[in-house]
């Protein structure tokens, strides 16, 4: 049996009277739903034979349009990693056919390019995990997706504010 996030803040309230509960009731739903969905996005991921962060760099290069390349630092700015990871993950991808390196336009600037195969795989594999997550939402009336679009939005905007000047 699950308890609710309100019998938990509840259970707080009686236990420590005067102790913050009130984000319980959002932030608990949250991490419930984030570790649903993101066990979920896993379980497509690997019937589509990739994983999360090699998704991650094919969808950057195929959402900036033709020719699909980029430079590795916008890479890194577009998928928020470092560049190290960045380096990481195209080393990867290299190895497995699904990108190409190339020297950029700078003297130590590095392009990265989907290959055919990367192109085919990520074409897939965002169908299916997109699609998937289409059908986990559905359920959600347009109007309900709109407001709640808003309100996440809000909700990120401001932790992003308080965390930046912790």
């Amino acid at each position: 049996m699950t308890i609710s996030p309100r019998q938990i803040a509840q259970a707080w309230e009686r236990e420590r009277p005067g102790t913050p509960t009130g984000s319980i009731e959002i932030v608990t739903p949250i991490l419930r739903l984030a570790k649903l969905f993101a066990d979920d996005r896993a379980r497509v991921l690997r019937q589509a034979g990739v994983d999360s962060a090699t998704l991650d760099l094919l969808s950057t290069l195929r959402r900036s349009g033709p020719p699909y390349r980029l430079g590795t630092r916008e890479l890194a700015a577009r998928t928020l990693v470092t560049a190290g990871a960045i380096s990481q993950r195209v080393a990867r991808a290299e190895e497995q056919g699904l990108v190409v390196r190339t020297p950029g336009d700078g003297r130590r600037s590095v392009e990265v390019a989907l290959t055919a195969q990367g192109h085919a795989l990520v074409e897939s594999s965002v169908d299916q995990v997109l699609g998937r997550e289409a059908a986990l939402v559905a359920d959600l009336p347009p109007a309900e997706r709109e407001a709640l679009v808003t309100l996440l939005d809000a909700l990120t905007q401001g932790v992003r504010r308080r965390v930046a000047s912790s």
